[in-house]
């Protein structure tokens, strides 16, 4: 039994003009004609088209499709074996972006709104990038630390964020000064500094362990856009990053052994 073009359009739920391009680049060409011309289309021809209808569904490109009926070396299991494997690292990845959308659903409801000039008093020069917010987002999703902080970043007010960017500001302007008389990042101020910061984090955000401190010192010089969120680039020098990180090493090998972690809470 032979169908017609239109025929074949309605069955498959695609257009005659798709149809038509499968023909001239010779992906799917009806076994027969009408008298009148027409193009007609056998069993085998509508068995043929599903399958490309399968493989573009899958996202498989024309090319693609032609070449896995064209050469029969091609095994088809392991192109699909190969799309699956693509298909579910997508899915996993959109599955990460959904759940960031949901965090950053939860901070527009649950934040403290401001003003641009509200905003620029609080955090001045601080910026906060939206691609490293996402990726932090998505590298610590699965930890208590970062959840914790989240919620309490998203509790604080607008008293709160001024109160916490002065400490913070006092802080770096401390920062600046001891690598600038070039203190050693070994040293007592240095090492003092990089424990206040450690509580800082404590008081504000979460709890505070010397391993998370270290992992967020290894991010300022992975990231420069992690150490932004500390120093902007604009008050940054060549070296800080390690500088500040060292410090942080520095501090948590002095306080190696020391029961005395109640002091976050002062």
């Amino acid at each position: 039994m032979s169908y017609s073009v239109g025929q074949v359009a309605a069955f498959a739920g695609v257009t005659v003009r798709t149809l038509h391009h499968y023909d001239k680049v010779g992906l799917l060409s009806p076994s027969d004609r009408s008298h009148a011309g027409y193009r007609l289309y056998s069993e085998a021809d509508l068995v043929r088209l599903q399958q490309i209808l399968f493989y573009r569904e899958l996202g498989f490109v024309l090319d693609e499709i032609a070449a896995m009926f064209k050469d029969p070396q091609v095994n088809p299991v392991e192109k699909l074996l190969a799309r699956q494997q693509q298909l579910n690292e997508e899915i996993a990845r959109l599955q990460r972006l959904a759940e960031v959308a949901e965090r950053a659903i939860e901070v527009q409801r649950t934040g403290v709104p401001l003003t641009p000039e509200e905003r620029f008093e609080i955090f001045g020069e601080i910026t906060f990038d939206l691609s490293y917010a996402t990726e932090a987002e998505l590298k610590w999703a699965h930890s208590e630390g970062p959840r914790e902080a989240m919620a309490r970043a998203e509790a604080h007010t607008k008293e709160d964020w001024r109160r916490l960017m002065g400490e913070a500001s006092a802080w770096r302007a401390e920062l600046l000064a001891v690598f600038d008389e070039g203190e050693s990042a070994c040293g007592e101020r240095a090492m003092d500094l990089a424990e206040e910061h450690r509580l800082h984090i404590a008081r504000w955000f979460t709890s505070c362990p010397p391993d998370m401190h270290r992992r967020i010192a290894d991010d300022f010089v992975a990231d420069p856009r992690a150490f932004a969120l500390v120093v902007p680039p604009a008050q940054q020098r060549p070296g800080l990053a390690s500088y500040t990180r060292k410090a942080v090493y520095a501090n948590t090998a002095r306080h190696a052994g020391d029961s005395t972690n109640g002091e976050e809470n002062r």
